[in-house]
Parts: structure tokens; sequence; C-alpha cells
């Protein structure tokens, strides 16, 4: 049996068949208890996710109703304590037994390390496939047909900045390929789906530029000076900046400086980098 998380919630059996996820609330149950798999998770982070800071007088028993019905969905043994049972009662709360490998999200954060292990030691091809299977598990927002309550929208925030995380490495990974320009029809759908993120728009400008489209490069420039203007008063910041005096100048450009960007990662992405050869 396996679970999908990212996209719609699904449950899929060992023959391929997608099973029900039952009621919103049970869907939301199981959500928790797989975003949370081999951990105790107790009835107070339930109620947490289901209620928040209102819950009814009979939050605890609705609960136990709710896994009970969870539990029906995973086996034809709703008892606590069936054997080989993925969902169990212990002291203190219930726990999901399901190997990393058959959870979605899990095999998503596995090969985003997996993927930044590789760049950090050189490997730039097995990073790009690692990231670039990571990429592909997703079919859309996370949970996108399952009610989201305080513990699951912390958990969402995360895998999606996680995403970008990894968009980001795979295109470093690209860049360092000398695959950078075929990332332009991917780089165009990023900045318009995240017009604020200015890494994004330079690695855009700096592909246009290595292909020789110097005139599609200005304008992706025009284009995150206009957004960032108008959505929060700002300039683009200066590594922008120099790619678009790169561009306009590209025999001579003004020294830049040296801004490391990683994120912790121990990876050094300076956007210069992306336009030398250009």
């Amino acid at each position: 049996m396996r679970f999908n998380l990212i996209g719609p919630f699904q449950i899929v059996a060992g023959d391929g068949a997608v099973l029900p996820v039952g009621t919103p609330k049970v869907s939301q149950i199981l959500a928790v208890l797989l975003t949370h798999a081999n951990d105790l998770v107790t009835p107070d982070t339930f109620i947490q996710e289901l209620w928040q800071h209102s819950p009814p007088r009979s939050a605890l028993n609705t609960v136990q109703t709710y896994v009970h019905h969870a539990r029906r969905l995973l086996t034809d043994d709703a008892r606590p304590d069936a054997e080989h049972s993925l969902l169990t009662t212990r002291f203190g709360g219930y726990t999901m037994h399901v190997d990393d490998s058959a959870i979605d999200i899990k095999v998503f954060e596995r090969l985003v390390a997996r993927g930044r292990d590789e760049l950090r030691a050189g490997r730039y091809e097995a990073a790009a496939d690692a990231l670039g299977m990571s990429l592909d598990l997703w079919r859309g927002p996370v949970l996108s047909n399952v009610p989201t309550g305080d513990v699951l929208a912390g958990r969402i925030v995360h895998l999606e900045e996680l995403r970008i995380r990894a968009l980001e490495l795979r295109i470093e990974a690209m860049r360092l390929l000398g695959r950078l320009r075929e990332l332009v029809p991917e780089l165009r759908t990023l900045v318009h789906d995240y017009p604020l993120n200015e890494w994004f728009h330079g690695q855009l400008i700096a592909a246009l530029h290595q292909a020789g489209r110097r005139a599609e490069a200005l304008d992706a420039y025009r284009r995150v000076r206009r957004i960032l203007r108008e959505e929060l008063g700002l300039e683009p910041s200066p590594d922008i900046q120099w790619l678009h005096e790169r561009v306009l100048s590209p025999v001579r450009a003004p020294a830049a400086p040296l801004t490391p960007y990683g994120g912790g990662d121990g990876v050094v992405v300076p956007l210069w980098e992306s336009v030398r050869s250009g």
C-alpha cells in the first residue's frame, strides 16, 4: 500500500487500485498520521488540527471515532491491536507504521537531500537526476482535496519551500553541466509562478543571454524591475542589476560583489557565474 499526499490525497493498493480516502475529517486524520509516520501522534495534535482553539466537549470521543474509521480504510480488521495493523493505538496516542518509501512526501525529501549531497560533491549529473525525480512527484498542491488545519498547514508550507529549494538546486546543477539555456521554458513558468523570486528571474535573464537572445534578456530584466517596483517599491538586487549591465555590455561589465547563494546547503551560486560564458 502506498500513500500520495503531493496533489490529491490517494491511498494506492498493492495492485495499483486507488482506494477510498473516507470523509474529509477521516482524510485529515490520515494525513496527520502520514506526515508523522512511525511517530506517536497524541489526541491533542488531532484536536488542534481539526478544531484549532475551539474544540467541542466531545472532541476526544470524536477523534477516537475518526481514528476507528481511518483504521477500517486500511484493513478489514478495525481492532487497535489487530495483527499487522498499519495504525495502532499506544499509550498516549496513535502510530501509523509505514515505510518511508511508501509515502511520496518522504521519498521527495530523501531525493532532495540526495540531490543536494551530489551537488556538493561535484556530481552534477547525478544531482540533476535526483532533483528531477523529486520534482516529478508533484501532481499539484499538497493535500489539495483535504481540509487542513494548523498542523497540516505547517507541514505543507515546509514542503512547498523545499520544492522551491529543489528547483533552485536543479537549475544550478544544469548550469554547471552547461545546460542552462535548455531551461528557458521552465524558467519562464517559474518567474510567472514565483514573481517575487529574484533568483529565478536572474537565471532566466542569464539563460536568455547565453542563448544569444539579448532583447528577450533585457525584456526579462524590465519585467522583474517593474514587478519589484509595483509590488514592493524596491529596485532589483545588485546581482540582478549586474546581470543587466552584463547583457548591455557583454565585453566589459562592472565588478560584482561575491554574494554566495545556497540557503545553508553549502552550495554557492553567484548569479553572474551564469553569464560569464555568454
